[in-house]
């Protein structure tokens, strides 16, 4: 079992920048892809950003690209999401989550463990 905690999340104006911890225990994740996902109150859970268990193979969602950056240390057993800029449409519940796959990783079906959420929220 993995257990994943996200944190960071807090109130900002837009503009602003924020970076999310997610923090994993029980089991390593290093072997793990890791993700960022995101959902507003009515909307299906959202892509944001994934990386690779090496930390070469990243990939973001178009809404995000040049703003957000994804990074983990493995040594850590953590996954950062870096976000620049932001805007009113970034206001979420953001999610991290692990995965054994290696593909389909802009799609929350191929994910394996999830944490409970951090709320973001930009004001304008």
């Amino acid at each position: 079992q993995v257990q994943l905690v996200e944190s960071g999340g807090t109130l900002v104006q837009a503009g602003d920048s924020l970076r999310l911890s997610c923090a994993a225990s029980g089991r390593t994740t290093i072997s793990f892809a890791m993700g960022w996902f995101r959902q507003t109150s009515g909307k299906e859970r959202e892509f944001v950003a994934a990386i690779g268990w090496t930390g070469s193979s990243k990939n973001y969602a178009d809404s995000v690209k040049g703003r957000f950056a994804i990074s983990r240390d493995n040594a850590k057993n953590v996954v950062y999401l870096q976000m620049n800029n932001l805007k009113r449409e970034d206001s979420a519940i953001y999610y991290c989550a692990a995965a054994r796959s290696r593909v389909g990783l802009t799609s929350f079906e191929n994910y394996d463990y999830w944490g409970q959420g951090t709320q973001v929220t930009v004001s304008s």
